[in-house]
């Protein structure tokens, strides 16, 4: 529409001068080399015109002539180019797919074609990579590296290939100085504090949380959470020589992350240490609700130094108030109670734990029992440990394939911060008889210490007798790396 008046308004200006020229008639005398011209306004103006016209043609012609050579290097450049970035594509497609042979055809071509271009450069340490080229792949990250705009992208894939070779110093190395360069990039930041944590520098491994968080690579719930792993250990290395620093980080940590069993466990036991009985019972009385554990069991029971195998009894019973008779309350009041030589109590706070999927560590129990009450070389205790060693596993501390009884910030298999989780461990070896367990005797004279019996109409295999000492076989941890490949996506 404005198109159509703005043409329109050229057009009535146009023919306003028309009119108005014609209204003004004049004479255009030209006088050059003894010649003299005289024609109207109007044809002088048309003749200038044309004239403008064709000096205006020949000078695109004369331009475009001069031209020529580099509109032909030009393009010469850009067919190049586009085969060079045809190659690439292929050439990724061939690393995606996992053909290493074209991959590196692909590779070299592209190299060729567009010589230090990063893309190029990135094929080709990655069609090294695929290919077992350890020293190609290396050579091609640190043409990268010395290139600013693809220095990060080069570190990256030093920092991967260090790792592959078990250079540990030199992977650290490479992490720093990426983090330097690039704060946010978040691969540079987990491994700076993987290194860190190793180190058991928790300070420094704190401010790297802080950083991360402020520069938005984990969120508030994420950083609350690795702030008090990172305080609980903290704590633990020095609870021993600065018990009263080691105090203030359990408590924040506890502050941090109430369900955080080690937490409130170190911070119990400062409390106890400190002789503040009352803050630290509170401490684990408000962690066992949440999460009753073994580990804060011990911590209550033994929160003050001296007392009876019927205090700690009484303890153990008011934390299975607490906890409305947790399986793990259970536990605690029969240790208890076999501590303050209550065979029978023990037996019945058992009783629920052996009728419904018991596990090794019910029938162990009650194997201790058993010894305490009627000696080490009672039949009663070796059937106990016989139904342990076919029984469930119990909850412990797993971390990458790795289960142990103590807790700890990072998994010594992977080095990940907060890796071990308080879980049934995988029967990986299986059992003697297979995964199914034994049923344990219901009738109350076994739990008193009659022989058990099975039930009539199920036919069980008798059990062998297992010696006092054996042990379940270890699970294997499993730490296999994968290979990896360093790719724009990573």
């Amino acid at each position: 529409m404005w198109r159509a008046l703005a043409f329109l308004a050229l057009l009535a200006l146009a023919a306003y001068g028309a009119v108005w020229l014609a209204d003004r008639p004049g004479v255009v005398t030209v006088t050059w080399g003894g010649y003299e011209l005289a024609t109207s306004l109007a044809a002088a103006l048309v003749g200038v015109m044309v004239l403008a016209v064709v000096l205006g043609f020949v000078w695109a012609f004369a331009r475009g002539i001069l031209n020529l050579p580099e509109r032909l290097t030009l393009s010469s450049r850009r067919r190049r180019q586009a085969r060079g970035y045809n190659a690439l594509s292929r050439g990724m497609v061939a690393v995606g797919s996992g053909d290493p042979i074209a991959a590196r055809r692909h590779a070299g071509e592209a190299e060729r074609l567009l010589g230090a271009e990063p893309l190029a450069l990135l094929l080709t340490a990655q069609a090294a990579q695929i290919s077992g080229d350890r020293a190609g792949a290396e050579r091609a990250f640190r043409r990268m590296v010395d290139d600013p705009e693809t220095r990060v992208l080069g570190l990256r894939g030093l920092f991967v290939e260090a790792r592959r070779q078990d250079d540990e110093a030199s992977a650290r190395a490479y992490a720093i100085e990426a983090a330097r360069l690039a704060p946010s990039v978040t691969w540079a930041n987990e491994a700076v504090m993987e290194g860190q944590c190793a180190d058991r520098d928790w300070s420094g491994a704190l401010d790297t949380v802080s950083r991360r968080a402020a520069l938005g690579l984990s969120d508030k719930a994420a950083m609350r959470r690795q702030r008090a792993v990172l305080l609980t250990a903290s704590a633990l290395d020095l609870e021993a020589g600065d018990p009263e620093r080691a105090l203030a980080q359990g408590r924040e940590a506890v502050k941090l992350a109430p369900d955080l069993v080690p937490a409130a466990a170190v911070a119990g036991r400062l409390f106890a240490r400190r002789g503040d009985l009352k803050r630290g019972a509170k401490v684990v009385e408000a962690a066992w609700r949440a999460n009753p554990h073994p580990d804060l069991a011990r911590v209550y029971l033994d929160l003050r130094t001296g007392d009876s195998s019927r205090d700690r009894l009484a303890r153990a019973e008011t934390l299975a108030r607490i906890s409305s008779w947790h399986p793990e309350s259970r536990f605690a009041i029969a240790r208890a109670a076999l501590d303050a030589r209550e065979f029978g109590r023990a037996r019945d706070v058992l009783a629920p734990l052996l009728t419904d999927q018991p596990t090794v560590r019910a029938y162990e129990l009650m194997a201790e029992i058993e010894e305490a009450e009627h000696g080490a070389a009672s039949g009663k205790a070796r059937e106990w440990q016989a139904r342990a060693a076919r029984a469930p596993r119990d909850p412990a501390w797993c971390a990458d394939g790795l289960v142990t009884d103590r807790w700890a910030p990072i998994s010594p298999v992977s080095g990940r911060l907060d890796a071990f989780v308080w879980q049934t461990p995988p029967d990986l070896l299986g059992r003697a008889h297979g995964t199914a367990h034994e049923p344990a005797p219901a009738a109350a004279g076994a739990l008193n210490g009659a022989e058990p019996a099975p039930k009539p109409g199920n036919a069980v295999a008798p059990v062998s007798p297992i010696p006092a000492g054996a042990v379940t076989p270890p699970v294997v941890p499993v730490s296999a790396k994968v290979p990896e490949v360093v790719g724009p996506g990573r």
